[in-house]
């Protein structure tokens, strides 16, 4: 392989990687959160192109790539329910062409002729939560999300408040029905009227509303938001219903069971939409999209589905995907208004995210007064500015965003949109890393737009494990003013009679949440460092650090050097495992001087621990140390985790605090720099010497 290949092959890696863990988050968010932060369209592409990589490089294919996954793990909250056959997703078509290609390579496989017909079903895509309901002798027994397709939650009471809990017309004595449970329009638009009566967040969507709602660990919630469903599939059936998808979405209308077909025939005077040539295909989905404004519920696209069962078996799966079906969706439908201004708002993490604020206009059949700028590269690249008339889109109908500007209706004095570099909430620095097109605030633990996660992380189990304080207890003391920042978590047993006073606290309650709190007053060095928050800091990150600083008083005196940078952020950066991009990372973290002072007022309220020492009898226990060349009788891996093992830290550059350097064959500058500054210079064999 030659040398731009192997570069090719390892930035495709890295790019694979990247896309992975951002598709990853993304279905975390959209299946188990209900909550997606990216449209439909941007989702669609970073699939795609990860899809591209693994046509390019198979080998970067693994067995848990998202090509090969679907949705997301269950939640814990609910039951597990293992699906007796997989629910797969359905890969994607934007064009007719795409979906040319679809049925060509179908014949392809089949080995059909060229002008041999392929007869597709045709549905509508509802955009809701897909689940799974089984019934026992025409009785409903259990109802399941999807999950990852392998695995669901367990919503039985919620969906028999909306599904049939007994079939008609002599059911198989084992019928599993796929579907997808929806919120219709009006139902939207009176849950989030009543949701903004009682003073609270409204949905952002039907979708969300209805996966929302279907969620509830009280079933009389889900009753009460009036969902209602289609069944589009089935998995385990005891009994053939026919030979083709037809057969088995007309047997499910005769079990008395809500289809897509009987909405199509009441829109479009058609019953089952059978169709062999892509010319009747392509007319349904133009008539849909055209009348799509009029649907009472979301839609994002049609779905067509091989009709022969024999074809479908044939076909089988590919990958989280069957072969033989396919969504094509929608294009995002778009208006035109005008920016009125442009907003920082600040998310849980830190992240500084623009939103422009619009001129109402109604996308979609929704209005549309605010849409996401993603980030500064993005106001640059499309230079959207203040008072532009701009192309608005609900991409995949889900968060709204802005296409372009259109120059030509520019006012003349307008001005480019400077991102600020400090935040907006609470006015630290806000940096942006060198990699990552997010700018983020360095206030941690003071912003308050990032202080409820920044306390939900702080008492974690990882962290300072300070049991019965979960996220809404937080939120609860922090909306109420009894805490404001960590410190003041230990300041709540002076206020033990306020909380006790409140609903859902009792007594006892209150007095195992001082005991936890008392508990976690006695905290190992590495769990203090991990419950800052501090970015690029894990578990792992902090363990090292404490590791090398040893107690309290070192660390700190180090952390508060780095503003300066100098010898304290070299010697940071040369620590095995840390690295400048975190160093710098912590060294913005205590750049800012709210941060330094909490960190002390904690430190004055814990009995914080040293770090163990490990091998305290070695002679290089708390030594630093540096390999350098090339090693003869052990690898640099074993070399390096031999001297850790034996308490000393091994750094990647030569120092003044370095003690040894341990040259090996070929050594180069790290050997000239230790002569230069006098450090001690060792063989291997002295080395190995010394530690044996």
């Amino acid at each position: 392989m030659s040398a731009e290949a192997r570069s090719r092959k390892s930035e495709a890696g890295k790019e694979w990687q990247k896309l992975a863990d951002a598709i990853r988050h993304h279905d975390r968010l959209y299946y188990q959160k209900d909550a997606p932060e990216i449209s439909d369209a941007e989702y669609d592409a970073l699939r795609r192109r990860l899809e591209e990589l693994e046509r390019e490089f198979p080998e970067l294919q693994t067995q848990d790539s998202p090509t090969q996954t679907v949705g997301a793990p269950p939640l814990e909250t609910f039951a597990k329910v293992r699906h007796t056959i997989p629910m797969l997703s359905l890969n994607n078509a934007m064009s007719e062409e795409e979906v040319r290609e679809w049925l060509e390579r179908i014949r392809r496989f089949l080995g059909l002729g060229e002008n041999e017909a392929v007869p597709v079903v045709t549905e509508l895509k509802i955009d809701g939560l897909s689940f799974s309901a089984r019934y026992e002798h025409g009785r409903f027994v259990q109802g399941a999300t999807r999950g990852d397709g392998e695995v669901g939650e367990d919503i039985t009471r919620n969906l028999a408040t909306i599904l049939p809990l007994t079939l008609k017309s002599h059911p198989p004595e084992i019928l599993e029905v796929r579907g997808e449970v929806y919120m219709t329009h009006e139902e939207f638009a009176a849950l989030n009227a009543r949701r903004v009566a009682e003073n609270e967040p409204v949905f952002a969507n039907p979708r969300n509303a209805a996966a929302g709602s279907l969620r509830q660990l009280d079933a009389e919630i889900t009753r009460s938001r009036r969902l209602r469903y289609f069944i589009y599939g089935w998995g385990e059936v005891s009994a053939s219903l026919g030979g083709c998808q037809s057969d088995y979405i007309d047997a499910f209308k005769r079990f008395g069971l809500q289809t897509i077909a009987v909405y199509l025939h009441n829109m479009f005077s058609i019953e089952v939409a059978v169709h062999a040539p892509l010319a009747g295909m392509m007319d349904l989905y133009r008539r849909v999209e055209a009348r799509r404004p009029q649907l009472d519920f979301d839609i994002d696209g049609l779905v067509y589905k091989v009709n022969s069962l024999d074809w479908q078996r044939r076909l089988g799966e590919v990958g989280r995907a069957p072969r033989w079906a396919i969504a094509h969706k929608f294009p995002p439908q778009q208006a035109f208004t005008v920016v009125e201004g442009i907003d920082i708002q600040v998310g849980r993490t830190g992240a500084l995210t623009p939103v422009a604020r619009l001129k109402p206009i109604t996308v979609g059949g929704v209005v549309v007064s605010n849409a996401t700028l993603h980030n500064e590269d993005e106001i640059k690249r499309k230079d959207i500015r203040v008072g532009d008339t701009v192309v608005v889109q609900r991409a995949g109908d889900v968060i709204p965003q802005i296409v372009s500007a259109d120059l030509h209706k520019r006012p003349p004095h307008s001005r480019p949109y400077h991102f600020p570099d400090h935040c907006p909430v609470c006015g630290s620095l806000a940096v942006r890393e060198e990699d990552e097109a997010v700018r983020r605030c360095t206030g941690g633990l003071l912003c308050e737009a990032q202080l409820v996660e920044r306390l939900r992380h702080f008492v974690g189990r990882d962290a300072m494990d300070i049991e019965g304080l979960g996220e809404k207890q937080i939120t609860a003391f922090w909306q109420d003013g009894l805490i404001k920042d960590v410190v003041d978590i230990y300041h709540l047993p002076q206020k033990a009679h306020l909380i006790e006073s409140r609903e859902g606290w009792g007594k006892k309650s209150v007095e195992n949440l001082m005991a936890a709190i008392e508990r976690s007053r006695d905290v190992k060095l590495a769990k203090f460092i991990y419950a800052l928050g501090i970015r690029h800091v894990g578990e792992v990150t902090a363990k090292t650090l404490a590791r090398h600083y040893r107690s309290y008083g070192a660390w700190m005196s180090a952390m508060e050097q780095l503003p300066g940078g100098g010898e304290a952020l070299t010697e940071l950066d040369n620590i095995g495992g840390i690295g400048l991009k975190v160093a710098e990372a912590i060294a913005d973290f205590f750049r800012e001087p709210h941060n330094v002072k909490i960190v002390h007022a904690l430190a004055g309220q814990l009995r914080i621990q040293d770090a163990e020492s490990v091998a305290q009898g070695s002679p290089v226990s708390g030594r630093t140390v540096v390999f350098t060349g090339t090693l003869v009788k052990l690898t640099r891996s074993e070399a390096k985790a031999r001297a850790e093992s034996l308490g000393a830290h091994v750094a990647s550059s030569v120092s003044s605090k370095t003690d040894y350097v341990i040259a090996g064959e070929d050594a180069g500058s790290k050997l000239k720099k230790a002569k230069e500054l006098g450090v001690r210079i060792l063989t291997e064999q002295e080395w190995l010497e010394l530690i044996a």
